[in-house]
């Protein structure tokens, strides 16, 4: 069995520096990308979607760029207000009945720009 290889990074094993002015080498590799999600740079996509669902209505919140982390616990907050059950899997996030208008509020007073598709 072969053993997995190891990643070697600048800041593996180092804990503490004297140096005043030391900066680890990834410790703002994944900046740009949560500036991206939290200036509204995303667009969001809120549609009704009832395919393969047996006729059920799902809330389906699309496009999101952010981390996975993120994502879920963005796709939390929204089934909190709604109040209803869903998931978060695909980079979607899909909550149990129609809840365009309370997801599009919110989603915009987090600083997202969104757009409605579909009737």
């Amino acid at each position: 069995m072969a053993k997995p290889k190891k990643i070697k990074r600048e800041s593996d094993g180092i804990v503490y520096s004297t140096e005043p002015n030391y900066v680890f080498a990834d410790l703002f590799a994944g900046l740009s990308e949560n500036q991206n999600t939290q200036n509204g740079k995303t667009t969001l996509y809120i549609s009704l979607d009832k395919k393969q669902r047996a006729g059920k209505q799902v809330t389906l919140i699309e496009g999101f760029s952010g981390s996975e982390d993120e994502l879920i616990e963005l796709g939390k907050t929204l089934k909190n207000l709604c109040g209803a059950g869903g998931a978060v899997k695909d980079g979607e996030i899909l909550i149990q009945g129609d809840h365009r208008d309370k997801v599009f509020k919110l989603l915009l007073n987090k600083g997202h720009n969104v757009k409605k598709k579909g009737g």
